[in-house]
This record gives C-alpha cells, sequence and structure tokens, in this order.
C-alpha cells in the first residue's frame, strides 16, 4: 500500500470524504472575542476542513510528503550505480530535483533557507557528475570551489566518505571501523546493537558487513577536484587526550582496526551470518526495513555483498520497496518530471493528526471521512513483538508504527495521538475501537522510561557510548526520553481518565523539572522550543494543571514574547545551535498554530496575542483551504536532519482554529456536559 501524488503532494481526489458534507458542528459560547478575527476563523476552518478531506484516501488514511533533503537523492543514484541498475530517466529526474536545490554559491543546505553543508554538497555533486555533468560546467565548478574551502573530502562526514570508498574515492583504512562482532554483544554490555537507537541499529548492523568486507567498485571518474589538497587527500586526524572519552574511543577504532587485518576467522565468519539473518529477519512485508529509507539501502549492499543475487527474493522486495520512497513531480524546468526521495513515508502520523484536525474543527464525529480514518488506523495497530522487547519482554503489543510497513518499530508517539484521534470518533463498534485503545494505553505505560518519561521507540535508549563513536557523527544515535513524546502521553492518559495514576503523575513531574529557564520546553521531533511548548501546555492542562500554575504563566509569557510582529510564529533550525535563535524566525503556519494550541490550553482565548495568531492563519491561507510552508518545521536529529512535512501546514492550523472557535476538544461543554 503506497502512495502516489500528483506533483503538488495532494492525493488523487478519490476521498473517502468527498460527496458528503462537509457541514461543521457550530461554534461553541466558548468563541468569543473580535467578531472579525471570529468571522475570518470561521471561514478559513470552513475552507481547511473542505481541502483536507478532499485529501483523504479512499481507504482512509492521509500522507504528504516528506521532504528532507539532496542526499536522499544523491545516495539513491549512487546505490544504482554501485548495484549497476541504472536507468536514463530515473536518473535525469533526480538529477533535475538536485539542480533545482543548489544555492548561489555552489552549495547545498539540508533545510529551505539553511546555510550550506559540506557532505550534502559533496554527495549532490557526486550525482550530478554520475548524471553526466561535466566537472568545468559553472554550476559545478562553484560547487567544487566551495567544497575545497572547507577543507574537502577529507572533512565530510563518516557515510559521505563511506559511498565515496564504495568506488575507490576513499580508502577504507581511513574510514572508522565498526565490526561485525557487535552483533554477539550481550545487552548487558556497553555498545551493544541495543544501545543505539532503532534507526541507527538498523543502519549499522549493515553497514558492520559492508565495513567488514570493504568492496570497492571501479570509479567511473576522478574526484580531485574535491579534494583540498588531491596529493594529500586525507591528512591525519589529531588525538585526543587519551584521558578523555574522545581519546578513549579514537584508541579503541585503532585497535579494531588492527582486529580487522587479523580477525579471528571463525568467529567473523559467523558474526557475519548473524548480522545477515537479524536483516533478514526484520524486513517488512512490503520490503523495506524499518519504514525508512537508509537502512534499506545499506541492507541492499549488504546483502548482495554476501551474496545475495538481485533477482533473490529479499533482494527483489528491498530494491522495489526503494522506488515507493519516490515522488514524481512535472516542476522541473519545461515541465520535465523531477525525483525527489522521501526518506520515510507517515501515513499514521498525517491520518491520526487528521483526524484530530477534523474533529476539532468541528466536523461530526461519526462523518463517514473519521470513521473510515477510524478503520483504517485500527487495522494499522501492530499486534506483534518487535525490538522494543529486548526491554520489555514480558509487555503484551499494542502501538502504532508511523509508516505503512513498519511492524518491528511502532512508537509511542504515534500510538498515543492516533488514541487521541480514535478518542473524537463515534465508530458504529465502539467495542472494538475500546479493546484497541486499552492495548495501546497498556502497552504505551509499560514503555515508560525509569526516570518517569518516555522515548519514541524504546525504553531507556540512554546509553552515553554510542555517541562517542567515531563512526557516528552523522546525528542523534539513541533515543532518550523528550518532552514532546512525554507530553503526547499525558494527554492520552488524561483523555483516559488516568490523569491521577501514579505514572502520568511521574511523567508531569518530569516534564516539569524539564521547562527551560524562559519557559519553554525543548522539540526532540519537531522545531523546537515552540513544537515542545505546544505539546505539553495541552498536555499539562488536560492532566489538570490549572492555567494560574507557575510553570504554564512563564510558557505563556515566553509565546507571547517571541511573537513575530506579523501576528505569527516561527522558529529557525538554528535554535538548536544557537540560542539566540529560540522561537525565532520567519512566520509558518504549523508553528503559529502550535503557539496557539499552547496559548488555547492555557485559558488565553481572548487575549490579543491569540487574536493576532489566529488572524494571521486566517490572512495567510490560500484560495483552496490550504496554507504554503517552504520551511522545515520537523526534526529527525535536531540540526543534523530536518524535515518538511506537507502536510503539517494543512492540519495544526486547523486544529487551532477548531480550538479556537470551539473550545478544548474534551471540555465539559463541548461534551454536552
Amino acid at each position: 500500500m503506497t502512495a502516489t501524488t500528483d506533483g503538488t503532494g495532494a492525493l488523487p481526489p478519490r476521498a473517502a470524504g468527498a460527496g458528503h458534507s462537509t457541514t461543521v458542528l457550530p461554534p461553541t459560547a466558548a468563541a468569543t472575542g473580535s467578531p472579525k478575527v471570529y468571522e475570518a476563523a470561521r471561514r478559513a476552518t470552513t475552507r481547511a476542513v473542505e481541502h483536507l478531506l478532499s485529501r483523504q484516501d479512499a481507504e482512509g488514511w492521509w500522507k504528504g510528503d516528506l521532504e528532507t533533503n539532496v542526499t536522499m537523492d544523491a545516495e539513491d543514484l549512487l546505490l544504482r550505480q554501485f548495484l549497476g541498475i541504472q536507468d536514463g530517466r530515473t536518473t535525469a529526474a533526480a538529477a533535475r530535483f538536485i539542480r533545482s536545490r543548489q544555492r548561489p554559491d555552489g552549495s547545498w543546505a539540508t533545510f529551505h533557507d539553511g546555510p550550506p553543508e559540506l557532505s550534502a554538497t559533496i554527495e549532490a555533486y557526486v550525482a550530478l557528475r554520475l548524471a553526466g555533468d561535466a566537472p568545468d560546467a559553472a554550476h559545478m565548478a562553484a560547487a567544487s570551489a566551495w567544497v575545497r574551502e572547507q577543507g574537502g573530502i577529507a572533512a565530510a562526514r563518516v557515510f559521505t566518505r563511506i559511498w565515496l570508498a564504495l568506488f575507490g574515492w576513499w580508502r577504507w583504512e581511513d574510514l572508522p571501523e565498526v565490526p561485525p562482532e557487535i552483533m554477539f554483544l550481550p545487552k548487558q554490555v556497553p555498545l551493544n546493537i541495543y544501545d543505539f537507537g532503532c534507526w541507527a541499529r538498523q543502519t549499522i548492523v549493515p553497514l558492520t558487513i559492508v565495513s567488514a568486507l570493504r568492496p570497492v567498485r571501479p570509479a567511473p571518474f576522478a574526484l580531485d577536484e574535491l579534494h583540498a589538497d588531491p596529493r594529500r587527500p586525507a591528512p591525519p586526524r589529531p588525538l585526543a587526550p587519551a584521558t578523555s572519552w574522545d581519546g578513549l574511543f579514537q584508541r579503541l577504532d585503532k585497535v579494531l582496526h588492527l582486529y580487522h587485518r587479523f580477525p579471528i576467522r571463525p568467529l567473523r565468519r559467523a558474526a557475519l551470518d548473524a548480522a545477515a539473518r537479524w536483516i533478514i529477519e526484520r524486513q517488512e512485508n512490503d520490503g523495506c526495513w524499518g519504514g525508512i529509507q537508509p537502512p534499506a539501502v545499506y541492507s541492499v549492499i549488504a546483502l548482495h555483498l554476501l551474496g545475495y543475487d538481485l533477482d533473490h527474493p529479499v533482494l527483489r522486495a528491498g530494491l522495489q520497496s526503494l522506488d515507493r520512497f519516490a515522488v514524481w513531480r512535472k516542476d522541473g524546468p519545461d515541465g520535465q518530471p523531477v525525483r525527489m526521495i522521501e526518506a520515510c513515508q507517515s501515513p499514521v502520523w498525517d491520518t491520526c493528526l487528521a483526524t484530530v484536525a477534523l474533529a476539532d474543527a468541528g466536523v461530526p464525529a461519526d462523518h463517514p471521512a473519521l470513521v473510515k480514518a477510524a478503520d483504517w488506523m485500527l487495522d494499522e495497530q501492530i499486534l506483534r513483538s518487535g525490538d522494543w522487547a529486548v526491554q520489555r519482554p514480558a509487555l503484551a503489543p499494542g502501538g502504532w508504527a508511523f509508516e505503512f510497513h513498519n511492524d518491528n518499530y511502532p512508537d509511542i508517539d504515534d500510538t498515543a495521538e492516533v488514541v487521541l484521534a480514535l478518542k473524537r470518533v463515534r465508530h458504529p463498534e465502539p467495542q472494538r475501537v475500546e479493546e484497541a485503545v486499552r492495548r495501546a494505553a497498556r502497552w504505551t505505560v509499560g514503555m515508560q522510561s525509569g526516570n518517569g518519561a518516555w522515548g519514541a521507540f524504546d525504553a531507556d535508549n540512554t546509553s552515553p557510548f554510542p555517541n562517542r563513536l567515531p563512526f557516528c557523527d552523522f546525528g542523534e544515535v539513541v533515543d532518550p526520553p523528550s518532552a514532546d513524546v512525554t507530553a503526547h502521553v499525558v494527554e492520552m492518559l488524561a483523555v483516559l481518565g488516568k490523569q491521577h495514576h501514579p505514572r502520568t503523575r511521574r511523567g508531569i513531574e518530569w516534564l516539569l523539572a524539564e521547562q527551560e529557564e524562559c519557559g519553554a520546553w525543548f522539540g526532540r521531533w519537531g522545531v523546537n522550543y515552540i513544537y515542545g511548548t505546544g505539546s505539553v501546555l495541552p498536555a499539562l492542562t488536560a492532566a489538570g494543571l490549572p492555567p494560574a500554575h507557575p510553570a504554564i504563566r512563564r510558557a505563556v509569557t515566553w509565546l507571547r514574547g517571541v511573537q513575530n510582529e506579523d501576528g505569527g510564529w516561527g522558529e529557525d533550525l538554528r535554535s538548536y545551535r544557537d540560542p539566540a535563535w529560540t522561537g525565532r524566525g520567519a512566520s509558518t503556519a504549523s508553528q503559529t498554530a502550535w503557539a496557539l494550541l499552547a496559548l488555547l490550553a492555557a485559558g488565553e482565548r481572548d487575549s490579543e496575542a491569540v487574536e493576532r495568531g489566529v488572524h494571521w492563519l486566517a490572512r495567510t491561507q490560500g484560495e483552496d483551504g490550504s496554507w504554503d510552508e517552504p520551511y522545515f518545521t520537523g526534526t529527525g536529529f535536531p540540526w543534523d536532519f530536518s524535515i518538511n512535512y506537507h502536510l503539517y501546514r494543512q492540519v495544526f492550523p486547523l486544529t487551532a482554529l477548531g480550538r479556537y472557535l470551539h473550545g478544548e476538544p474534551f471540555a465539559p461543554e463541548r461534551l454536552g456536559v
């Protein structure tokens, strides 16, 4: 089951809600304030409801494009080159997309309007050379000159240099070593594979095979122009003091390089076999691994190196799954097709958020579109164990994943939000819904970490060692609890009537302790403090904290203080590195909505800040009921991997407008109590 788009991210016009009335419930008496703003919000809500209903798939789900950066597209072309499966149409379309994202100085960024990034630029340049772009072409010469100024290939991240090593453009000896023998480390030993976050684990296991076998396919051209000094392409890196953690792991890497030269051969063979079994056991029904593109790419390479033919069922299914990450559009020069690779697909997440948005906007709880969405979500519940059971072996399953197919890695965030969505739907089989909700709540509570909070995929995934490895320079590789995920769980438990449960209270205490001095909360999976705060305040008030609570008042003061002059809110990704950017950035529809959700939960419906924010949303809405948002407001790894969820700009503004008009979704007056 996959989504196809028409080039705009919109789904084909065969929506489940099509043909049904989009009349929404009348606003409650709680909606007061400026009549002009109120009326603008009402009109915007009506248009947004119609737009969102039109985008629902006939099977009940929603899915927007998930845009990241050109390394996805470049690595797809490199994979095809490595396997010898290039085709001209795909290469040309991918090259058009990569060129369209080049900056004026010749470099590439990893998010809209972001700073240049070395590794992305190197990978994009190499991909364009594979597509036939001449190195002396103006755009290519500008890129290579910029790369050299930044230190060349030697200064790139490890993953970039691994890709280059596959073609002999970099020496394997000059890369960090990760041996497949790591598969045999028990979970009690530091640096076992379950010490890594699930996304890193799925990537590292196949890369242990690649690192052990060190393949080199003939390069179609040289890359001397990307070295700061071609005579010395890999200058030695300085060693940190032996007494430091970095120094210790650098020296461990030297020992592992020595072991690579003289391995215990039976052990190495057994380790390679164990890694291959681990990979194959985790292949999903659609052929992918974990529902995300990078592990799928590296798993295909690893198994192919072990002798699996491209026609082998495992590899054939894996390669077919990679094609489903491609989004084709006709917005290239002269209307030519371009091809963008999604790092992941988000139908479960998009569907639960869309359901919440429509229900909160006043769409009747038994509307066919909501019932069909609930049916689809119910069918997606995961009832088998996955890697999470390594830490929680006695826990019964019951979560939801992010993607169409990812039974090994349900996540706590999706599970909480799906429950919140299901509780808004009046389903004709209420017992079926309640059973699913009970399973989900039991699983979610069981995934609580020892500190009282929740991570995204695993419990207590907080080892300090994985991030220290020289190999792990590509972003976050562990999955510690975060404020946004914990908030969604607390909100879910409160809606289920468990706000006084000891597990819920521990989560609330953790959230209160995590509040920043400025009054905001850090956003792990969305950008950034606006997302964290927009997640936490609705959870705290749902759990019974009064709007007058000091933590809530500090957050309200902070949100008022970072509102833009135009009435919206925005926060640049640079806030992950530079505190000066905290809460600062161009206004966006999704971030304005997050701020409004927080303020509305805090009882600020009639405040000037809320009215200005609502007016901004109404003023910036398109005629078709949608919003435009080129900025990246989603987070894979803080700063290192950013996401533009194309549906965020639709679902969150609608949710905020709905709550402005109707009040909080589970408030007594909304429920008729």
